[in-house]
This record gives C-alpha cells, sequence and structure tokens, in this order.
C-alpha cells in the first residue's frame, strides 16, 4: 500500500511537472491560433495594461468608477474634471463582480475615493466572468486571489493562462512592455477612459425576447463588494449606463433588476431617465459614442448635484 501512495504521488508531480512545462513551451513557442486554451491578454482589447500602471501614479480620487466595458468607455474623467472632480476609471472588459472585488481589494485604498459609481450593467452579472480574468491575470499581478479566483472557476483555460502568465511574471518577460495609447479607433484618456472615434450605430436590427439572469456568484461578489465599501465608509451610487432602446427593451425583466438593484443603494437606471437616439448616440447595440457620453455624463453630474450626492462629499 505504501509502494502504491509513493507510486501514485510520484506519478501525479511527474504529470503536473510535464503538464506545466508543456503549456509554457506550446505558449511561448506556438501561434495564438494553436493556443486556444491559452490566452495572454497582455495589452489587448480595452486598454487594461494602460490603465493599471495610470492607477498607481494616480493619487488619491473624488470619484472612482467600477464595472465593464460601459464604464470604461462610459463615464468620461475630462468631462468631470471641469466640473473641478478628480476621478479615475477601473473598468475593464467584461468586468464581473468576481474581477471587481478583486480590483476593489487591491486598490480601493490606493486611490481613497470620497464616492465609488458602479456601473451595474445586467449582462456582466449574468456572465461566467472568463473573459475579464484572463485580461487581469495578463495586465495585472497575479497573487493568491487571483489564485482563488481561477479555482472558483475551474476552468481549463483560466488554468492555462494564469500557469502562463506566472512563468512569464516570474521571469519579467513583459517587464518592458508598453502599450500604445492609440490602438486602432480607441485612445486611451488618463484616468482610466477609452475614447472611440466618432462613429454611429446603423444596424437596426431586432433583437429576440430574453430575460436577464443573474447569476448567484457574481450576485455574492457585488454584495460583498458593497459591504466592504461601507466598512471603509465610502458611499456607493449604482448606475445603468444606457442601451439602445431596442436592446434594452428586448429584455423582459427589467423591472425586477430595477428592484433588486434600488434596494440596495442610490441606484439610476439612465435607461429610463434619458432618452437618446439609437443610431445617433451609439456606436454599437449596447456602447455609447463619444457625443452620446457626453449627453449622459452632463446628465449623470446634474442629477447628482440636484440630489445632493456631490454636496455630501465636498463636491
Amino acid at each position: 500500500m505504501k509502494l502504491f501512495l509513493k507510486k501514485t504521488t510520484l506519478f501525479i508531480g511527474f504529470t503536473v511537472i510535464f503538464y506545466s512545462f508543456c503549456t509554457i513551451l506550446w505558449g511561448l513557442y506556438f501561434s495564438s491560433a494553436l493556443t486556444k486554451n491559452i490566452n495572454h491578454r497582455i495589452g489587448s482589447y480595452g486598454h487594461m495594461n494602460s490603465r493599471i500602471k495610470d492607477l498607481k501614479s494616480h493619487g488619491n480620487v473624488d470619484i472612482l468608477f467600477l464595472g465593464s466595458s460601459h464604464a470604461y468607455r462610459g463615464f468620461d474623467p475630462r468631462i468631470f474634471k471641469k466640473n473641478g472632480i478628480n476621478v479615475f476609471n477601473l473598468g475593464s472588459s467584461s468586468q464581473t463582480p468576481i474581477q471587481t472585488e478583486i480590483l476593489v481589494n487591491r486598490y480601493l485604498e490606493l486611490l481613497s475615493p470620497k464616492l465609488v459609481i458602479y456601473e451595474v450593467y445586467p449582462g456582466t452579472f449574468s456572465s461566467d466572468g472568463i473573459e475579464s480574468a484572463m485580461d487581469i491575470i495578463a495586465n495585472d499581478k497575479n497573487d493568491i486571489d487571483i489564485i482563488k479566483m481561477a479555482l472558483k472557476f475551474n476552468h481549463i483555460k483560466v488554468y492555462n493562462t494564469l500557469l502562463y502568465d506566472l512563468f512569464r511574471e516570474a521571469f519579467s518577460l513583459d517587464s518592458d512592455f508598453v502599450e500604445d495609447a492609440k490602438k486602432g479607433d480607441d485612445t486611451y484618456i488618463e484616468g482610466g477612459f477609452v475614447e472611440k472615434k466618432l462613429a454611429y450605430y446603423d444596424e437596426m436590427n431586432s433583437h429576440p425576447a430574453r430575460s436577464w439572469n443573474l447569476r448567484q456568484d457574481q450576485l455574492n461578489s457585488f454584495e460583498r463588494i458593497l459591504k466592504r465599501l461601507r466598512g471603509k465608509e465610502v458611499d456607493v451610487v449604482l448606475v445603468q449606463i444606457p442601451l439602445t432602446s431596442s436592446l434594452y427593451n428586448s429584455y423582459l425583466n427589467n423591472l425586477e433588476v430595477d428592484s433588486y438593484f434600488s434596494g440596495l443603494d442610490n441606484y439610476y437606471n439612465f435607461n429610463e431617465l434619458i432618452e437618446l437616439s439609437d443610431n445617433q448616440y451609439f456606436y454599437d447595440a449596447h456602447h455609447l459614442n463619444q457625443a452620446g457620453v457626453e449627453i449622459f455624463n452632463r446628465e449623470l453630474l446634474k442629477i447628482l448635484k440636484n440630489d445632493g450626492i456631490l454636496k455630501n462629499h465636498g463636491l
């Protein structure tokens, strides 16, 4: 029996080492087309690499924005700066509450915001979070929280990506990586925002009726985030950034989603508060173009001012 256990342990150890070795070699020497289960996303879509480097020298802020691509493409720091408000946008592509929780744990004290505005797109609460996980693995540090996240997902793509990125991190293979501020139609703006070249949504396709399906694991992370922020005496405003009306109205349980969020904190669903033309103020079905961003940001500031939220925080 002892011999069997010894051989089994040696076999498992050898297998883990051999698999790790092969995974790293595969990531290093084969093209991305052949490494579908390794997604090293450094400097990929969304400028997360630039955002993480930017925040480390940004200092304390008045408002911290959290959320998905709707956040980093929807809250423009330049507009808030014109109103005397210093902000940072910590959104990332497809960011779900599972990743937001990690980022809040890492950077809340560094940025020390007076107020957090959390973009609560229901789609991210319905997502498994794997895409966003790989974005953070490649563009930020990998620590025990990332390992716990990988174990929670228990997904081969996340495991392989983390293993490969831990190797690159250990040998500083990406230490001189510098992401271009301008990539295609996207330009990174100091403070975490990504501005897209002005474009207009012209695909007026109908959307099938469906419902939001908020996942319990995402809701659990979300509620822990709110609890942590309250524990640090940081107030929170929850915001839904507008979608095209055709997309938003295709969901049958918007009122149910509103009921959940409004029961937790100050909540504003801008799909119900402002009316924006689908083909004039959006560049795709669920992202505002720059013209839409400017209208939305002005309306958000007006509401925060009228409701006394800015005044309550000395802004």
